[in-house]
């Protein structure tokens, strides 16, 4: 019989793991369209660690504005909650355009909206595949667990 080993997981560890995934996963993804998409370009390494710690603080912030929006409006009508999710989600590319713009200037250029919205998604739906695989790893032994463990997404 094995033994099972409790591990308990703070909320800041918590934090941590899902920055530093989302950071290695958003860097791997970037340097995948510098490598294979012309639009994408990005002087370094280090310019791309740097640029995906910025689109990580953008895409929480944006997120979350979503969130707000979408739920006020949905308050008035749920029509309305549904136009603002995607005016935010629309307008979200322009101003993750225009952050990259000025903080990296020559440095990162990622393209023009569809080549941002492309990638975007990229980012999207690889920290989803991730989270995925993460999660099932923790369920794999034991299918109880899958609803006790933590998440990387805290």
């Amino acid at each position: 019989m094995t033994e099972t080993k409790t591990v308990t997981v703070t909320p800041a560890q918590e934090r941590f793991m899902s920055w530093a995934s989302d950071v290695l996963v958003y860097t791997v993804v970037l340097n995948l369209f510098v490598e294979y998409a012309d639009a994408i370009v990005i002087d370094s390494f280090t310019i791309s660690l740097f640029t995906a710690v910025v689109l990580k603080v953008l895409l929480d912030l944006l997120t979350l504005a979503e969130h707000h929006v979408s739920g006020f409006f949905s308050k008035i009508h749920k029509v309305l909650g549904y136009v603002s999710m995607w005016a935010v989600l629309f307008l979200s590319k322009f101003v993750i355009l225009e952050v990259i713009d000025i903080i990296f200037g020559d440095h990162v250029s990622l393209g023009k909206f569809l080549d941002v919205v492309v990638l975007v998604l990229s980012l999207m739906i690889v920290r989803a595949l991730v989270d995925k695989l993460y999660t099932s790893l923790g369920v794999a032994g034991d299918p109880e667990l899958a609803t006790d463990g933590p998440s990387p997404r805290g």
